[in-house]
């Protein structure tokens, strides 16, 4: 989040002190930072007008189907569209060839093409797209085009791409990260090694990803679509087309929610090749299992440790090795193997790290940006190693990682100072000194308490309750040299502001917050902010809470401007400086009483507007030994989960998450609640339920039967038990990412309670039954 130079405050805020817990909301203010206004979508989404993509419509609509590859790994040796073209309502289909230069695209690395042309890398790659006057008519046009594939054996294991052929001409190693950090001879006295294995997690988007594009008289086109990063689809898009960026737009429809980069561009510029070829608005609804063909999933990820400590239970060094597998394509995989090799060691003092990291290309799905990508997966992995180490030295979980918890001034494997706020320590003694849930009664009434619910779970005595923690951490904004940067536009008049800028709401309340600033810096109460398209100023991803920080700091900076074109006048009247008056509900006050008025009274009819930009601290890329200044900032959080397990069947209820929290300032006490709340749910389906499962790259039961989310019946009791409010003084408001570190920190919360109830090792996530079986004590 974004916030001025301040002095660094430290203050707590506890939602959940008792099992009443008191009212979030007492004593704060009606609006502006601090209040709990609700979302600004919230009664459209409850009315059912909320603008979905899937819901648009234009006149003369076409509408498009996508032909998919049934293979892993295949060459395609021809494409005949006749049949299909030549079918009544068909007005065109596309394949490779209607794409101007070699038709590939990406928003981080441009590597994967629109329609695969000589080879498939992926199961469900686009081949060719049909645009027909009916949905059948263009799905059945699609499955009439005859392709004749020369099935190869695909690559699906990431250890064996190293020494296999190359599956695209960049090779199959997208990047190599050696950390080096410390003396390579340092031994500890004890010594504990772990395999860890991640599974492909679906970032699983409400709402169909779907999308609408519109030609333009000039010969361009208009692309309505969910997206969360406008300006790089826009310009991608236009590269494709072969147009340029000017005469493509992207209008951002309402984005039910993402915890990743929602609308693939793999959807959308099929849609604007078929609008430019047809010259009729064409319209795409993808399906579930078209969603989970095309979309970008957490990388699965094997990982190898070896922790090295002393006979106190303090880190001496830490060796590993991270494998991302990052499926076909690179996408994201070089910033999350960034994140995972930075964050390997995790929120603790390392003296001495030497890690191994690689993300490679396989015949496997995609893998991309999904919430804490990277920093989740080696979390699983260290406080497992954790946990071993606690009981290879007789030690309490707790204290042992009390002993070694990082903070403020602390230097990181990467040779980066911890400038920001750490309070590591704290967090996880709050979560210590929280009082654990009551077990539940052996009654049959009570059953439903039971792993698996009624009639779901073995005898009563067969249950062991197990309680585990976890340290995590994740990196605000972009990393390694990103350039950072949003810019803004304030504007008031008649007593309304509306904001201007290019930020998308994803569900991580954006526009709640830009109404929040403006009430704050000018005192007025109505404020809208517009909806988002490419003729505005680019405002960057919605990822790593940077909207909050960048876009934020821009909405603020330019709200500040117009602050003082609005002071001015009465501050030169009065014979006194801007400084010495202040605006509060809707009045201009000085500080000696002698003026008071209405900030309507003070606009006078006129409208004042500021546009503004916000750019952090510069970072730099790792070198060659994995040493850099790679991150803007650090967010920290601590989980407490509380589990029963019925040893006998292997089946895992979560009964409780205890939560603490670095925030750095808190703006919206609910909304900030609701984002901790939804990532230790998203956290929990990771640990238990969330596996795309493939076999030899072949995606199974692609649909939300055989990919199993946590429902609200799955979600257990969330405490908030404490978020620390001690400001980053170099964030605009100090404020810092609520939603990622839950998500990255909960799994491996869940799978170190599993470890206490049934002293298995548990190091595969999702838990599969097996993990948590074990012999009933005596």
């Amino acid at each position: 989040m974004t916030s001025d130079a301040a002095t660094a405050t430290s203050t707590t805020h506890t939602t959940t002190p008792s099992p009443e817990g008191p009212d979030p909301d007492q004593g704060l203010p009606a609006h502006g930072l601090g209040a709990s206004l609700p979302p600004a979508d919230a009664r459209a989404k409850t009315e059912g007008t909320f603008p979905y993509a899937a819901d648009l419509w234009a006149e003369g609509l076409l509408w498009a189907a996508v032909l998919r590859s049934p293979h892993p790994h295949a060459r395609i040796l021809s494409i005949d569209t006749t049949a299909a073209a030549g079918m009544p309502g068909v007005r065109a289909v596309v394949t490779h060839e209607d794409i101007p230069g070699d038709g590939s695209y990406g928003r981080r690395v441009v590597d994967r093409p629109v329609f695969a042309s000589e080879l498939v890398r992926h199961h469900g790659e686009a081949i060719a797209a049909v645009a027909a006057d009916h949905p059948d008519t263009a799905r059945l046009a699609a499955a009439a085009i005859a392709v004749e594939y020369e099935v190869l054996e695909p690559v699906t294991d990431p250890e064996k791409a190293f020494a296999a052929e190359p599956l695209h001409p960049d090779g199959n190693l997208i990047r190599h990260i050696p950390l080096r950090y410390g003396d390579p001879d340092t031994v500890g006295e004890v010594i504990v090694e772990g395999l860890y294995r991640i599974g492909r997690q679906d970032p699983a988007p409400i709402g169909a990803e779907a999308g609408l594009a519109v030609p333009r008289p000039d010969g361009g086109v208009e692309l309505y679509t969910a997206s969360t990063d406008p300006h790089t689809d826009r310009d991608l898009a236009a590269a494709c087309f072969g147009l340029a960026p000017e005469r493509v737009k992207v209008v951002v429809t309402g984005v039910p929610g993402a915890t990743g980069d929602r609308e693939d561009p793999g959807f959308q510029i099929p849609l604007g090749l078929l609008a430019l070829r047809t010259g009729c608005p064409v319209k795409l609804a993808a399906t579930r299992e078209e969603s989970f063909l095309g979309h970008a999933h957490r990388h699965p990820t094997l990982l190898r440790y070896r922790h090295h400590a002393d006979a106190e239970g303090r880190l001496v060094k830490v060796e590993a090795q991270i494998l991302l597998d990052a499926g076909a394509y690179a996408d994201s995989s070089s910033e999350s193997l960034a994140a995972a090799v930075a964050f390997a060691c995790g929120p603790y003092v390392v003296p001495h790290a030497f890690i191994e990291g690689w993300a490679v290309r396989t015949n496997n799905p995609p893998s991309g940006h999904v919430r804490g990508e990277g920093a989740m997966q080696v979390c699983a992995a260290y406080e497992g190693q954790m946990d071993k180490l606690a009981a290879k030295l007789g030690i309490d979980p707790v204290e042992l990682r009390l002993r070694n918890a990082l903070s403020t001034g602390d230097i990181l494997p990467t040779s980066q100072t911890v400038t920001c706020p750490a309070p590591v320590a704290e967090l996880l003694g709050e979560l210590r000194g929280f009082p654990l849930p009551a077990l539940p009664k052996d009654v049959p009434e009570d059953d439903w308490l039971l792993p698996g619910g009624p009639e779901g779970a073995g005898e009563p005595g067969a249950v062991r309750r197990g309680v585990g923690y976890a340290l995590g951490m994740v990196h605000m904004l972009g990393a390694e040299g990103a350039d950072e940067v949003s810019t803004a536009t304030v504007r008031i008049h008649d007593g309304v502001a509306t904001v201007i800028c290019a930020a998308v709401e994803t569900g991580q309340g954006f526009t709640t917050l830009a109404r929040q600033i403006v009430q704050e810096t000018l005192g007025v109460e109505e404020v809208h902010v517009a909806a988002v398209d490419t003729d505005q100023p680019p405002a960057g991803p919605a990822t790593h809470g940077r909207h909050t920080w960048v876009s934020g700091g821009a909405i603020e900076r330019a709200a500040k401007m117009v602050r003082t074109q609005l002071l001015q006048p009465l501050a030169h009247k009065f014979g006194m400086s801007t400084e010495l008056l202040q605006i509060a509900d809707g009045k201009i006050t000085s500080y000696d009483g002698v003026l008071s008025t209405t900030v309507m009274e003070a606009m006078d009819g006129k409208e004042l507007w500021a546009t503004a930009q916000c750019r952090p601290h510069p970072t730099e890329p790792l070198d060659e030994s994995g040493q850099g200044d790679a991150f803007v900032g650090l967010a920290f959080c601590a989980v407490r989960a509380v589990v029963d397990v019925d040893i006998e069947l292997g089946s895992v209820r979560v009964v409780e998450m205890a939560v603490a929290q670095d925030v750095g300032r808190i703006l919206n006490p609910s909304q900030l609640a609701t984002r901790i709340e939804a990532g230790v749910t998203q956290g929990i389906g990771a640990a238990l339920t969330e596996n795309l499962r493939t076999a030899r790259g072949l995606i199974r039961h692609p649909d939300l039967t055989g990919y199993a989310l946590p429902t609200s019946l799955d979600a257990p009791d969330i405490h908030i038990v404490k978020l620390i409010e001690e400001r980053d003084v170099v964030a605009p408001f100090g404020a810092k990412p609520a939603s990622a570190v839950p998500v990255v920190t909960s799994p491996a919360a869940v799978a170190s309670a599993v470890r206490a109830a049934t002293g298995r090792p548990v190091n595969r996530l999702p838990i599969r039954p097996q993990a948590a079986v074990a012999t009933p004590k005596a």
